[in-house]
């Protein structure tokens, strides 16, 4: 496959059920703790680590068209994150805190014999990917984020931005203590437009915690009232990208403004006017 594409004999269609399986078929699978947390890989190709961290609702193979271009010239690891698919899934709201999110990451990071790597997060991987690098800068050499703004950026703009307020309205029901009762695996799979992708989604998120995934709101997102961090945050040290969707309707990008403020290096804004929120797909 992977010379097929160099060649440009193939390309890698969404709607092709050969290629996906084909890619499926490519990589290796991993299974590795962190502490007693069993964390699952997806991993294919050779050289320089990208590690790529998905977001609510989707998982690992959700970066499958990223990967099959990247692994070509890079060794490209797709996370489940915990709660999710093949990961070990928690009932402890507890389990689901920055520091042991973080470990994981660097759990699987350790576990392919590298240094460090670059991570690139989407959505709630993207709160990952920052605070691993805010956290664990040792373990990262490059940050890529899509769409999810800087843990203190979503604070000030819950706390300034009315329509950033209303955009995260739905945040109140994920927070409630029985919303996963609430909440079917149609309105988890309703953003995907891929009717082969959405039958591997749907199999996946049967097979996730929705109690877990849940956990990550819970936990980590603001409170009402709404408030700016006065705290300081680690700066990130490493070359930063972030990459956003401008249609993306949870996530709006006021979020980025002066996000500099916070990493001590150099920073990258690319932004696409029509993409959405599940912009890797």
């Amino acid at each position: 496959m992977e010379t097929a594409y160099k060649q440009g004999e193939n390309k890698f269609h969404p709607d092709s059920n050969e290629l996906l399986s084909l890619f499926e078929a490519m990589v290796e699978h991993h299974y590795v703790h962190n502490g007693e947390v069993r964390i699952h890989y997806a991993v294919a190709g050779e050289g320089p680590l990208l590690v790529l961290l998905h977001g609510f609702p989707d998982y690992w193979l959700g970066w499958w068209q990223v990967m099959a271009d990247l692994c070509i010239d890079h060794r490209v690891l797709a996370m489940d994150l915990r709660g999710y698919n093949l990961s070990d899934q928690p009932a402890d709201v507890q389990a689901y805190s920055p520091s042991d999110l973080v470990g994981d990451v660097c759990t699987v990071i350790a576990h392919q014999g590298a240094k460090n790597a670059t991570v690139i997060g989407h959505d709630w991987g993207g709160f990952l990917a920052w605070h691993t690098a805010m956290d664990a800068p040792d373990f990262v050499n490059r940050l890529v984020v899509l769409n999810m703004p800087h843990p203190w950026a979503i604070a000030r703009e819950l706390a300034t931005n009315d329509q950033q307020r209303v955009a995260s309205e739905y945040v109140g029901l994920f927070r409630k203590p029985l919303s996963h009762t609430q909440i079917s695996l149609s309105r988890l799979g309703a953003w995907v437009t891929d009717p082969v992708y959405k039958i591997r989604h749907d199999q996946a998120m049967t097979a996730s915690s929705l109690e877990a995934m849940l956990h990550y709101y819970r936990l980590n997102w603001p409170i009402e009232p709404y408030q700016p961090r006065t705290d300081t945050p680690p700066a990130v040290q490493v070359p930063t990208l972030l990459i956003h969707g401008l249609a993306d309707s949870y996530a709006l990008p006021a979020g980025l403004n002066d996000v500099w403020q916070w990493v001590d290096n150099k920073v990258t804004i690319q932004t696409l006017p029509r993409a959405g929120h599940f912009m890797q797909h």
